[in-house]
């Protein structure tokens, strides 16, 4: 699809220092997303969210929780225990991303079979003969 379609609203512009695009560099990545839905769920401590997000390091849960809180969406809170006990929840802000992140769910649910469809047809169509 290009900037020309006449489906894509005229107002939306693709500079540098456009809104969307900064906010989809923070929740475009697939750790900020299933942090996101999993606090979404409940309060988490940092172990409950390594061991719930398989594939992601300590140092990518680490990063992505620190970039998320900078954003007002997640927020910390350190509890001065032995052993030092840290939970982290969404804020306000971070709640209502659960919106539009349900509906990109429920989208990805009802077209996960056709796009996987097109793959393979491409993929076909795309083979040497």
């Amino acid at each position: 699809m290009s900037v020309t379609h006449t489906d894509v609203p005229k107002s939306i512009e693709l500079i540098d220092d456009c809104p969307v695009r900064e906010v989809l560099d923070r929740v475009g990545d697939k750790w900020s997303v299933l942090i996101v839905v999993l606090l979404g769920r409940r309060t988490h401590r940092f172990s409950e969210l390594h061991r719930a997000i398989e594939g992601i390091s300590q140092r990518m849960l680490t990063l992505t929780l620190r970039a998320l809180t900078r954003d007002g969406l997640v927020t910390r809170t350190a509890y001065a225990t032995v052993p030092p006990r840290v939970d982290y929840e969404l804020t306000e802000l971070g709640r209502t991303l659960l919106v539009p992140l349900t509906v990109l769910d429920e989208w990805a649910n009802t077209h996960r079979d056709h796009i996987r469809a097109a793959r393979e047809h491409h993929d076909r169509a795309a083979a040497p003969r």
